[in-house]
């Protein structure tokens, strides 16, 4: 617990922005800044933090509320294998148990076709259990890599995207949609 701790203390303590400010134009990637301060994410370090310990590559893009999601997706991922796990184990025993002759909790009323067959559902239904948390922790590791990349864009004053209404010339009904603003200077 204590080695936890002190590397969400270290992590936490790297959460930080990059912060580049200019008296001139400079020229960042592909984006040209002019007397003002760009916060840039960085997508390496945003997917390093989801990877070490994920949630915290959402925390690092400011996306609070996709921690406790990403939490709740791999720790019920987690709980399930572990279900899973303990049931296959306990179906194999008295599996083995049947093969064996010996005692076991489903004398007379399992045979060891069905045993087998449970075991097999178990064991099955842990692999899947296992297959889903590593896509969900996959899918946060891109999702915080996205993000990051995409962090100035949603910041950017120039461009926006907006919802907006508008009245269909050849029927006169209102239509929804979006608008797309582009400032040039």
């Amino acid at each position: 617990m204590r080695y936890f701790t002190v590397i969400f203390l270290f992590i936490s303590l790297m959460l930080q922005a990059q912060k580049v400010s200019n008296d001139s134009v400079q020229i960042t990637g592909d984006i040209a800044v002019e007397n003002n301060e760009l916060i840039i994410k960085n997508p390496v370090r945003a997917s390093l933090y989801s990877a070490v310990l994920p949630g915290m590559g959402q925390i690092y893009n400011e996306k609070y509320w996709k921690a406790p999601i990403v939490w709740g997706l791999i720790g019920t991922g987690v709980g399930v294998t572990i279900h899973y796990n303990s049931r296959y184990h306990h179906y194999r025993d008295a599996f083995l148990a049947e093969l064996e002759g010996q005692e076991h909790p489903y004398v007379g009323i399992f045979d060891k076709d069905r045993l087998g067959a449970i075991q097999d559902d178990m064991r099955r239904n842990r692999d899947y259990a296992i297959a889903l948390t590593v896509v969900a922790y996959a899918l946060n590791v891109l999702d915080a890599t996205v993000d990051a990349h995409l962090y100035e864009i949603r910041r950017d004053r120039d461009l926006s995207i907006d919802p907006t209404a508008f009245i269909d010339p050849g029927t006169g009904q209102t239509n929804f949609g979006l608008a797309i603003t582009l400032n040039l200077k």
